[in-house]
């Protein structure tokens, strides 16, 4: 059944996404923008991620953690904007509770298991600017699988506690989520019991993960920088920074994009909710959709194969 109900006899295991609560009378206009978004996502990540994958001269370290990186963001794409759609072809997008703990899982372990990728990829550029003869005996393919695991077991360790906490939880408020996905909160919000455990958790894992991330990624690419101007050569010197650059960036968009969401999300109280959820959406798909266009416009080498492999299709 729709609709509020206090009733704590009740405890809903099925859902209602409702995505854009503001919109639902142009939701058939939604279609064609946020599908086009999906497909230059998938289309853009596989392009690198196959030019990588092709090409023996790529097979390095700091070349497979793009590829790797990425293939994240395809993954992260795919666990919200087909649900997305389907939400948009129909008044109301039915979902179970436990389908929707698993995407609860998969969105926010993706965006852990992608902050922990750019952490192997600054340690990567840090031993590689800072330690250059002993690059090779140190960034090995056994040492860059290790760095993997760990950043997987990060991310699952991470992820496991909000998630189990949420199926504990019963949900008699509502069965209505106003959102495109199943947003810890927003589903939170349908609890009649007591959730302040939920969020001290969440929010805690959230500050953690991010202060942790933010410091470590500042110290590394203070200390990279620092390294490449003490670099003789200018052109080894340019070279170092342009690499760094194009980390950066990626590090600037994920960041800026999630911490603008957040900031509007606890500051702008009185914004409707499809401001919220048009925010989020820019937080989950931006990096998704710029991180390809800066690794294949300011890496060289993948530019390069990117403009042999055009060239090839055209003749």
């Amino acid at each position: 059944m729709l609709g509020w109900n206090e009733t704590h006899n009740i405890s809903y295991t099925d859902f209602f996404l409702i995505g854009f609560p503001g919109l639902q009378e142009a939701r058939s206009f939604l279609i064609l923008p946020f599908s086009c978004i999906y497909l230059v996502i998938l289309t853009a990540n596989a392009l690198i991620i196959y030019t990588v994958v092709t090409q023996r001269s790529l097979h390095q370290p700091m070349y497979a953690l793009i590829a790797m990186l990425l293939t994240v963001n395809i993954c992260s794409a795919t666990a919200v904007v087909p649900a997305m759609l389907f939400n948009f072809t129909t008044r109301y997008y039915r979902i179970s509770l436990s389908c929707c703990l698993i995407q609860m899982f998969s969105v926010y372990f993706f965006i852990i298991f992608d902050c922990g990728i750019l952490l192997v990829m600054a340690l990567d550029r840090y031993i590689a600017i800072c330690y250059p003869l002993r690059y090779p005996e140190i960034v090995t393919w056994q040492m860059l699988a290790g760095l993997v695991g760990l950043v997987t077991a990060r991310s699952i360790g991470t992820v496991t506690p909000v998630v189990v906490l949420a199926s504990r939880v019963r949900f008699c408020r509502s069965n209505i989520i106003y959102h495109f996905t199943c947003e810890h909160m927003a589903l939170m919000k349908l609890s009649c019991g007591d959730i302040s455990l939920n969020k001290t958790v969440g929010l805690t894992i959230r500050i953690c993960t991010r202060v942790q991330d933010m410091l470590l990624l500042g110290i590394s690419y203070t200390r990279i920088i620092h390294a490449a101007f003490r670099i003789s050569s200018g052109g080894a010197r340019s070279k170092a920074l342009n690499t760094c650059g194009s980390h950066l960036l990626v590090i600037f968009t994920i960041y800026t994009s999630t911490l603008s969401s957040s900031i509007v999300y606890r500051v702008a109280r009185t914004a409707s909710q499809d401001v919220h959820n048009l925010l989020s959406a820019l937080y989950l798909l931006l990096p998704c959709l710029v991180n390809p266009v800066i690794y294949g416009a300011r890496t060289k080498e993948i530019r390069q194969h990117l403009v042999k492999i055009f060239q090839s299709a055209e003749t």
